[in-house]
């Protein structure tokens, strides 16, 4: 948040420890994502439950979870407002062992629904949740490293429950996601709260002791905790209702963003192209079988999340979204070329297996690197403290939303344009998003947060005199 890093002497490991036990529930929460690819053959064959599941009722029991996470946005950004960040993804524990509970020994179709719509719940409120404690107990130069653990660790796990699944049946699989969320509860006890909560709540002492964990006992807290009171203060006095904070002209800047940044993550057609992933390896003639085929993409999903942690606080976020962009776009045509010609006839496409294939990688590598984690990690970084839990989660409800309906409309959109028409509208899409982060989404690298909302605010020259400042220090 924060003034830092080689005059006065800070730690960085507690901050990488800290970050790392919250994205463990973004670990739990990739496995209940990935959950219905290993989990379908399966449960639709009559081999998992006691009773039959056809294909559109699993497709109900994966799309019950988004509507979950889409219900549970608003009201937890009170909730995060009022226990804090640290006890509210505590809190979330119970619906993610309930949910995996109802979903293991699950009695009827109904169960299922109501089990993936809890898990839905848990999964979407540490979406919001886990971002903005990341980006609040983060310094500055390494604030968007810590913000990429998140989506780093939901891919990590949903790679993990392809691994699991590929060996163990739904029944034991289930059991070993629902022990996860208890092992992230018993880890993430023991790191401390917010300090920009703390503050809000007048707890100051405790927000120092919350600094020193989070920086070592030899860093000079005084000018972040400054800082910390006076955002506080100039909060207090402008203190307004919820929809006079929604309409500052600099929080509608800061929605815009943050709601266009998912718009265009959730169109980029990053579900169709994992939907029709196992389609494309069997097609290609590759000799990779479906199972295999979703742990290569998993693996290369970790990959590249990786190493955009590793560099989004050198590059920056906007050129990330741009180079992803401008690739995804190119792919998902190329994706839509390949399945044109391949209604047209089939015949055309026998030696061209591998150019969907290539697409394919080179799209959830690029994904992975720019819109998968970026939008989340800003969602984190753009809002001022009193409305950033209410605006957060509107971000992540709009997010959900999206999925929900791009996953339940996309059978509708391929028998109406055709599989290679619907690519190709993703890729229009996804060029609309280029202009729109070229020329709206402002980059937040090396900044605090403080100097983010100035130049939301138009202050341009202040945070230019702020990094002045710095840089001869």
């Amino acid at each position: 948040m924060v003034h830092t890093s080689t005059e006065n002497k800070s730690r960085t490991l507690p901050q990488y420890v800290a970050a790392l036990a919250a994205a463990g529930g973004a670990f739990a929460a990739g496995t209940l994502l990935g959950w219905t690819s290993p989990s379908e053959k399966e449960i639709t064959d009559g081999d998992a439950y006691s009773f039959d599941v056809n294909d559109e009722q699993f497709s109900w029991v994966g799309a019950f979870m988004t509507l979950g996470a889409a219900v549970v946005c608003i009201p937890i950004g009170f909730l995060i407002n009022f226990i804090g960040r640290k006890w509210t993804m505590l809190l979330l524990v119970l619906p993610f062992v309930l949910g995996w509970a109802l979903l293991i020994w699950a009695q009827n179709v109904v169960m299922m629904y109501i089990a993936r719509f809890i898990l839905g719940i848990a999964g979407g409120a540490f979406c919001v949740t886990a971002p903005m404690y990341t980006g609040e107990i983060s310094q500055k130069d390494i604030r968007g490293t810590l913000g990429s653990f998140f989506q780093l660790m939901i891919t990590i796990g949903i790679l993990f429950v392809y691994g699991v699944g590929s060996g163990l049946n739904v029944f034991w699989m289930s059991i070993v996601c629902g022990l996860l969320p208890i092992i992230f509860g018993i880890i993430f006890f023991f790191m401390p709260e917010s300090p920009t909560y703390l503050v809000s709540k007048n707890r100051s002492e405790a927000a120092i002791k919350s600094i020193q964990w989070l920086r070592g006992k030899e860093y000079d807290y005084a000018p972040e905790m400054e800082e910390l009171h006076q955002i506080d203060r100039e909060i207090r006095e402008q203190e307004v209702n919820i929809w006079a904070a929604l309409t500052r002209p600099v929080t509608i800047k800061a929605m815009s963003i943050s709601l266009g940044l998912m718009f265009f993550q959730q169109v980029s057609g990053i579900n169709a192209v994992i939907f029709y992933s196992a389609g494309i390896f069997t097609a290609a003639k590759t000799g990779i079988n479906e199972s295999m085929s979703t742990i290569l993409i998993g693996v290369m999903q970790v990959v590249a999340t990786f190493v955009s942690t590793l560099v989004v606080d050198k590059l920056g976020r906007r050129i990330l979204l741009l180079a992803s962009g401008i690739v995804m776009a190119l792919s998902t045509t190329a994706i839509g070329v390949y399945f044109f010609l391949k209604d047209q006839d089939e015949a055309q496409v026998e030696n061209l297996g591998w150019l969907p294939v290539t697409s394919l990688c080179v799209f959830i590598i690029m994904f992975s690197i720019g819109f998968g984690p970026v939008p989340w990690l800003m969602m984190g970084e753009l809002f001022a403290t009193d409305i950033k839990g209410f605006a957060g989660s509107i971000a992540g409800t709009t997010n959900w939303v999206l999925a929900f309906i791009i996953t339940k409309t996309f059978k509708n959109l391929t028998d109406g344009l055709g599989t290679g028409g619907t690519f190709w509208l993703f890729a229009g899409l996804t060029v609309v998003g280029i202009v729109f982060v070229f020329f709206i989404v402002p980059e937040t690298k090396g900044k605090s947060l403080n100097e983010i909302q100035q130049e939301l605010a138009g202050n341009r020259s202040v945070v230019e005199q702020s990094n002045g400042v710095q840089s001869k220090k």
